[in-house]
């Protein structure tokens, strides 16, 4: 106890020294008391004054973000007049994404990175550290983006800062990894409760994605950074700006049959929605052209999608509002159909299409150069979705239809199929609505389109390539440790080698003089042609009548398996198991022989491993 205590004064002595040798001009005081905090506090007193201090700070990033977006909206659509109005929309989402991309290119030097794929990459493979850059390059490039008119949303680049935030802030105090891991999510749960003014949905949120594959017994954090942000969002938003929705109807058991068809209608549509993102995605990567043409390719493919159908332009939170205000006219305003007789059918046609073409408009914004995520897409798809099925059922004859429930509900399937994420949109719905007697209907319909996404595939495919190569953290928690090992740490490159011509005496000075019990034979090149184990040696040391004249290529062995550096440490654990041995070559692209790798280091290192994420 007095060494723990002597440790912490000294510790607190060398930040007073550092505070006092730079001055306070360069100093930060409340970090030197932050620091203090860490040495006086228990570690759970600090995590929930850590989860405070990152929930404010992320919260009020997620403010800032939407009250600029915000503030683009208002000024393009009321401060700027054109004569046409179509060249309103021809104009902004085509800047919004070129305008982008030349920031990424010259402020942030072409570093593009974004996503949640990106935060599970650093979760998993980068010790939960995130680059200071993203504390802010996400906020700048999706309030051009989308506030420019890109057909994405806000949530995901603000939960990429809340994120970078708390990673940031635990690396400034020097915590350990699960506890940067836990406020790195927190920043993220704190991003998301802003954004939505809804705290369960976030941490739902950091729960469902964040933390897969990584266990976790402190959640309070969690806790406390989601009503910091929302009620950041509370105080500091407008009205018109939070994602809020107060009419709807009373729950009706009677109407258990219109949500079983729309659970089914949304899951088919968010497999539909992720398909297009994929072939969209792979389009514009095979493009042979530079960044900026991409930009301006995908540019131009929204501005012309924006003309024909307006609800594709920004985030579409209006779009949806309309609906449930019963203000649907309104939508067709300024798209070419008010040029034709605007009845039931007219709407069913103009809203059937833009549901088609929400994914195209939402793939190109991204993957041509803007930033954004699918938040706010599958939200608005799934509100569409939900209040086409409603028109659809009152055409036929169906009398009572809830229309407003089924817009959001619609809303939780679509985002539950597209984010692989049931617990976000129900509580997402429910917070955003008040509508906590929805519950019923809500995880109906969120539940039903989950499972038939997870029918179609069993991970995110946005996230099923980087999974698939042991990127990120999947629920089998057994292979996440064997992917946080790196291969080339148990490379042996001190392993013993003799050339393919050298005699057995010399094999046998080998033996005698070194500590190993295994030899790779290699040519002059140094490329490998075999192996030796001692205990194939062993019989040759013993027999006096041995024909010393041989040389070690005749009596060597051909490898069970050969080793690749870039081979995983669950490849070459099943190698392995499949050889029976328990030692193999590492060789590169040329046979060249690098070192052996053992069985029992791989296995000691994942005990350690284990050991280290149990406590």
């Amino acid at each position: 106890m007095k060494i723990h205590n002597k440790k912490k004064y000294l510790s607190f002595l060398k930040f007073k020294r550092d505070f006092q040798k730079y001055g306070l001009e360069k100093a930060r005081s409340y970090e030197l008391i932050l620091h203090w905090l860490n040495n006086r506090l228990s570690r759970n007193q600090f995590l929930v004054l850590s989860g405070i201090l990152v929930g404010c700070t992320a919260g009020l990033a997620g403010v800032i973000l939407k009250t600029l977006v915000h503030n683009i909206h208002y000024f393009i659509t009321n401060k700027v007049h054109f004569e046409y109005q179509i060249l309103f929309y021809i104009v902004f989402p085509f800047l919004g994404i070129v305008l982008t991309t030349m920031i990424v290119l010259t402020l942030f030097k072409g570093q593009d990175r974004k996503g949640i794929g990106a935060i599970l990459y650093e979760i998993a493979q980068n010790s939960s550290i995130v680059a200071s850059v993203k504390m802010y390059s996400q906020v700048i490039q999706s309030a051009v983006t989308v506030g420019l008119g890109g057909s994405a949303g806000l949530e995901s680049p603000i939960a990429v800062t809340g994120a970078a935030i708390g990673s940031n802030y635990a690396q400034t105090y020097r915590l350990n990894y699960k506890e940067r891991t836990l406020l790195l999510a927190a920043g993220a749960t704190a991003g998301i409760a802003s954004a939505f003014n809804a705290p369960i949905a976030g941490i739902m949120f950091a729960f469902e994605i964040l933390l897969t594959g990584v266990v976790f017994t402190d959640f309070i954090p969690l806790v406390v950074a989601a009503v910091c942000g929302s009620l950041l969002s509370r105080i500091l938003l407008q009205e018109d700006v939070l994602f809020r929705f107060y009419t709807r109807e009373a729950f009706n058991y009677k109407n258990l049959p219109y949500y079983l068809i729309l659970g089914l209608v949304t899951g088919l549509y968010a497999r539909y929605f992720v398909i297009i993102s994929q072939k969209v995605e792979h389009f514009i990567k095979g493009l042979q052209l530079s960044k900026m043409r991409k930009a301006m390719f995908g540019g131009a493919v929204l501005s012309l999608l924006c003309v024909l159908f307006p609800p594709l332009f920004g985030e579409g939170y209006d779009t949806v509002k309309a609906f449930t205000n019963g203000s649907t006219h309104s939508i067709i305003e300024n798209s070419l159909f008010r040029y034709f007789e605007i009845g039931d059918w007219t709407i069913i046609i103009f809203l059937v299409l833009v549901l088609l073409l929400k994914a195209f408009a939402t793939s190109f914004t991204i993957f041509s150069g803007g930033n954004g995520g699918n938040f706010a897409p599958s939200l608005f798809a799934g509100g569409t979705v939900g209040y086409l099925f409603a028109l659809v059922c009152q055409h036929i004859g169906f009398t009572d239809v809830p229309v407003t429930n089924l817009v959001l509900v619609g809303m939780a399937g679509a985002m539950s199929g597209v984010m692989y994420a049931p617990l976000t949109a129900i509580f997402l719905i429910a917070e955003s609505s008040f509508g906590y007697d929805l519950f019923i209907p809500l995880m109906i319909v969120s539940i039903i389109s989950y499972l038939i996404a997870k029918w179609f595939s069993p991970i995110s495919p946005e996230l099923k390539s980087l999974a698939d190569e042991g990127k990120i953290f999947t629920n089998k928690h057994d292979k996440n440790l064997l992917f946080a090992l790196r291969t080339e740490d148990f490379i042996d490159k001190y392993s013993q080698t003799i050339q393919e011509n050298a005699s057995v005496t010399e094999l046998f000075e080998l033996v005698k003089n070194g500590n190993k019990n295994i030899f790779a034979i290699v040519d002059d090149t140094k490329a490998l042609k075999g192996v030796l184990t001692l205990d194939d040696v062993r019989p040759y040391l013993f027999n006096k009548e041995m024909d010393t004249s041989q040389t070690v290529a005749q009596i060597m062995k051909a490898p069970p398996a050969i080793v690749y550096p870039e081979n995983k440490p669950l490849e070459i654990l099943q190698t392995f198991d499949d050889t029976g041995v328990w030692n193999l070559p590492v060789v590169n692209k040329n046979n060249d022989f690098i070192g052996f790798i053992s069985k029992s280091s791989i296995l000691m290192s994942y005990r350690q491993l284990l050991k280290e994420y149990s406590d």
